[in-house]
């Protein structure tokens, strides 16, 4: 029976219009700010690889082993580091903050080389964003990791410290960090309910306001208007009709119109009813004709 009211079929149309607008535009939304927000880890991640790339340069210079071991351990160490390490242009890792990885090959067939390795001769550059990968990591840590080429300077081979390379030869080595994407994750369940609790609310505001101005402006004054009318079926031809406004207005002014005349045809019938016809009169008449001729 609620369905099949006037109540029903107004709000119920708009609530379900409402509802999917909101949810898709949350989705729209939350889908823009999840892109935005990984971007920004990547550049954060690419900044930071550039960072100890650019602490490491001088002790490189001076072949200083021991305090490039220093600086990788101490990253390392740092909260959300899940990994770091420098391979050369080999793919042997010479250096990284977990020891047992030392003098091992790197895959270059996974996510983080097959970038630079999947054609015949290696690409020496790529975009930021095409450095990055994601990925589950052995104690099932989900990783944002970066690889960031080491180039080959002229500092680099002119130095007699440093490791004899040839000038023709581009790039060095590599850098690889990856950071636990946890704070990434928690962020984003955190901005993903707030959403959800953001959209239920302005769901409840707009819906309640929509119901509260359709009974104001239309419900009200249809029940008005079906009362009056029900009125005038019953007999009660009294009844006032107004304080309507708006377009409901020219109904109820029709509705009106139609009760004062057919309250006007009523007075004329009863009015009707109430004088002698021909008949009456003649009948009236003729007692008087006979008792003249007596």
């Amino acid at each position: 029976m609620f369905l099949k009211s006037l109540t029903a079929r107004a709000i119920v149309p708009v609530a379900v219009a409402v509802t999917g607008f909101v949810v898709i535009c949350c989705i729209l939304l939350y889908s823009v700010m999840k892109t935005d927000m990984i971007n920004d880890a990547v550049k954060y991640e690419t900044n930071l690889a550039d960072t100890i790339i650019k602490s490491t340069r001088y002790a490189m210079l001076k072949s200083d082993r021991e305090m490039l071991t220093n600086i990788v351990s101490n990253i390392g160490q740092q909260k959300g580091v899940e990994h770091v390490r420098i391979f050369n242009k080999k793919g042997l890792i010479m250096l990284s903050e977990d020891p047992t990885e030392l003098n091992r090959f790197v895959d270059k067939k996974t996510a983080g080389c097959i970038g630079c390795h999947a054609g015949a001769v290696p690409s020496a550059t790529l975009g930021a964003m095409e450095q990055a990968r994601r990925f589950v990591n052995d104690r099932g840590m989900e990783v944002i990791a970066i690889t960031a080429p080491i180039y080959n300077e002229p500092a680099c081979y002119t130095n007699t410290a440093c490791h004899f390379h040839t000038a023709n030869q581009k790039i060095l080595g590599t850098l690889d960090i990856g950071l636990s994407a946890y704070p990434l994750r928690k962020t984003l369940s955190l901005m993903r309910s707030r959403m959800m609790l953001f959209s239920f609310m302005v769901l409840i505001l707009t819906i309640g306001g929509v119901a509260a101005l359709l009974r104001r402006q239309v419900f009200d004054p249809l029940r008005e208007i079906k009362e009056f009318t029900s009125d005038v079926n019953r007999g009660n031809l009294s009844g006032e009709l107004s304080g309507i406004s708006g377009e409901l207005s020219d109904l109820a002014n029709d509705v009106r119109s139609v009760a004062l005349r057919l309250r006007d045809a009523v007075l004329e019938v009863e009015k009707l009813k109430g004088k002698p016809g021909p008949a009456n009169e003649k009948t009236a008449k003729k007692p008087s004709t006979e008792t003249d001729s007596d």
